[in-house]
């Protein structure tokens, strides 16, 4: 017998999982300089697409707070093991993309905000 919530709990389960895995991998990879300077995945800002220098200063900044992310997504999609009904699944897994959006964008800011300051001490190198 199949339960009727299997369905959507499949669907929050991958795609929260899987995007929260994926944030994971892509916050390590860019901070250690495997994920290079890409029109895909990263923090893709002027300022973060400057420079290979200003890439990776702003991810490493931001890897923790982008781990934390990828970290609050997995957990949120692992929510819809627990055994209650769709309605209250729904509205912890839309709780957790929420936060998962609001770390995410914190985590760019800080980036961004190293991608400046690595590019501004770039200029100052060429000014000397």
């Amino acid at each position: 017998m199949m339960d009727s919530d299997l369905a959507p709990k499949i669907v929050f389960f991958v795609c929260m999982v899987g995007s929260g895995v994926l944030l994971i991998w892509m916050a390590q990879a860019a901070a250690s300089g495997r994920l290079k300077r890409n029109p895909l995945a990263g923090i893709r800002t002027s300022r973060t697409m400057e420079s290979d220098a200003a890439w990776l200063a702003a991810h490493i900044r931001a890897r923790r707070p982008t781990a934390m992310g990828g970290i609050t997504a997995v957990v949120a999609g692992c929510c819809v093991l627990l055994p209650v009904p769709v309605a209250v699944f729904s509205v912890i897994v839309l709780a957790g993309a929420v936060a998962t959006l609001a770390i995410v964008i914190y985590a760019a800011v800080v980036g961004g905000r190293a991608a400046a300051e690595a590019s501004s001490g770039e200029k100052q190198e060429d000014l000397v």
